[in-house]
């Protein structure tokens, strides 16, 4: 898989050639914050809504898929939730992972822009993030590319860590 990097930025997240947004939000976190934030901003409040109406609520193992044309250029937003935010931990990043990739296989999505879990208020470090993405993946030909939104300064965190890993699995 490819890991890019995308600001967050509602006018570059327009620029990305994918099919889905995907994003998580806590359970005890209002108002979203980070990629579901922007998203919601751009969708007129539709994601806050839903919360609100008790729809959507980021506990564990949630995912709504909402439409995001036309406001977006994205097909398909993806909400996952993370549960409260005390209880994020390693294991929780890697089962939501683990859940999104399985998510955008069922759809048939092999390109996706996403927020990594947790990577809003960085509950979990770029690079580790990254090469748990990369492990969960393995050698799957289901996902082609993704984008990853993120703050700046993690930019180069990424990148270096989805590069290593490119390496080491030709190498393998």
């Amino acid at each position: 898989m490819d890991l890019r990097y995308l600001p967050q930025d509602l006018r570059r997240l327009d620029e990305a050639n994918a099919e889905v947004v995907a994003c998580a939000i806590w359970q005890d976190e209002k108002p979203m914050r980070g990629l579901a934030g922007l998203l919601d901003w751009r969708l007129a409040g539709k994601l806050s809504s839903l919360q609100r109406q008790d729809y959507l609520r980021g506990e564990i193992g949630e995912v709504l898929c909402v439409p995001g044309r036309p406001r977006l250029p994205f097909d398909k937003v993806l909400v996952f939730g993370l549960g409260p935010r005390e209880d994020f931990e390693e294991p929780r990043f890697r089962e939501t992972v683990l859940h999104l990739l399985r998510t955008l296989e069922g759809l048939h999505v092999p390109r996706a822009v996403v927020e990594l879990p947790g990577r809003s208020d960085a509950a979990i470090q770029p690079d580790r993030a990254a090469t748990v993405v990369l492990e969960c993946v393995g050698t799957s030909a289901a996902h082609d590319t993704w984008w990853i939104v993120d703050h700046a300064d993690a930019e180069r965190h990424l990148l270096e860590r989805a590069q290593e890993e490119q390496r080491r699995a030709r190498r393998a």
